[in-house]
């Protein structure tokens, strides 16, 4: 059934890649997840689920549904019997996702893969399935997800090489792989992923942003220089679990104080509707950040804001902005906005990144080849 409701989707396109989902047992990678919810204070609480209620394990394992299965030890408190607080760090990511990136990598018999990012297993076993065992290569930071992943694995059939440590530093050998695929999200392009792979090869990967980030498959140049469109597949993952200390959090400067309300011609509805034009706004400020901001009365608004301390908020149900320190950066979104709609609101696969051999990455549109340095 979740076979067919992919394939409905659009999600699954080839033979190999529908073999492959049909295969592999989603729930023996998945005996137990957590399901959010809100307690009666408002605080987010992760229940604890797994198999003892067979009904409800299944329809969650076999539904298009991403599955938190992991919680941060160090964050993670006990607040009920089966219930936490805490932060996640570890899913089973919706299928239909996995899916469109097992086709994004437009794999062929005999190609070695990387994938970053051991999970639960569940997306190794896919690529198994497709490839076979000695073809896969998976790592993780967690050593007990791989432990628990290689016994998972192993259960059904699957032996690929897993290894556990730092994804973001590549495969522990100096291998190299035709395909590599991350699921997890990185602020920039890691060299060592670069390094591993062959000229020629993929990397699939989501490169978030302080505003939006996305999936992009880049190509292997000769020179070093990995160059890619954002993929028709759309779709966020965690931070990598070192990205914290491989790029720590930006300064920012205190808030500017003073208030000044204007009306504007871009909402925050526009901003969270049009997941295009996130991606563009994030490529002309690049040093930006979108958070959700909480006025004293219990409104809601979309807040930029800026290393200087300059800030945007839009409300999310008025054509105002109030702003503090640089008026600039309100009308650098507006702006943007008109250049967007000029342009046709081109689609995300309309952009693209490269990344330089020296590291330097630039966003570009496909239409008239502007860039942006990021």
């Amino acid at each position: 059934m979740l076979v067919d409701e992919l394939l409905e989707a659009g999600a699954l396109q080839t033979p190999a890649s529908t073999a492959a989902f049909a295969s592999v047992p989603r729930h023996a990678f998945v005996p137990r997840w957590y399901e959010q919810t809100t307690d009666e204070r408002g605080i987010a609480v992760w229940n604890e689920r797994d198999d003892t209620d067979p009904v409800l394990w299944l329809d969650a394992v076999y539904s298009d549904a991403t599955l938190v299965t992991a919680l941060d030890p160090e964050t993670a408190e006990q607040v009920g019997d089966r219930a936490w607080t805490g932060v996640a760090t570890s899913s089973s990511t919706q299928p239909s996702l996995m899916a469109g990136m097992l086709e994004e990598l437009l794999l062929s018999d005999g190609q070695r893969v990387l994938e970053i990012g051991t999970g639960t297993g569940y997306n190794a076993a896919l690529l198994c399935a497709r490839l076979g065992d000695g073809l896969v290569h998976s790592i993780d930071v967690d050593p007990e997800l791989v432990r628990s992943a290689r016994g998972r694995l192993a259960e059904i059939g699957y032996a690929p090489q897993l290894d556990v440590g730092d994804g973001q530093n590549g495969w522990s050998s100096n291998d190299r792989f035709d395909r590599i695929i991350a699921t997890c999200s990185v602020p920039e392009l890691p060299a060592a992923w670069v390094d591993a792979t062959r000229p020629g090869g993929f990397i699939l990967a989501d490169i978030a942003g302080g505003l939006e980030g996305g999936l992009v498959r880049f190509s292997l140049e000769s020179d070093g220089t990995a160059r890619g469109r954002y993929t028709e597949t759309a779709g966020r993952f965690m931070p990598a679990r070192s990205s914290a200390l491989a790029y720590p959090a930006r300064a920012r400067a205190p808030y500017a104080p003073e208030v000044k309300i204007r009306p504007t011609t871009v909402t925050a509805a526009d901003i969270r509707s049009h997941y295009a034009f996130r991606l563009l706004l994030g490529f002309v400020l690049p040093s930006a950040e979108l958070v959700y901001h909480l006025d004293d009365d219990g409104s809601t608004a979309l807040q930029l804001q800026m290393p200087d301390g300059s800030w945007a908020r839009a409300p999310l149900g008025g054509g105002t902005v109030a702003y503090g320190g640089s008026p600039e950066l309100w009308r650098q979104v507006e702006a943007t906005w008109a250049w967007w709609c000029e342009h046709g609101r081109p689609e995300q696969t309309e952009f693209g990144l490269t990344r330089d051999p020296d590291g330097g990455m630039q966003a570009w549109y496909v239409g008239d080849g502007r860039r942006w340095d990021l």
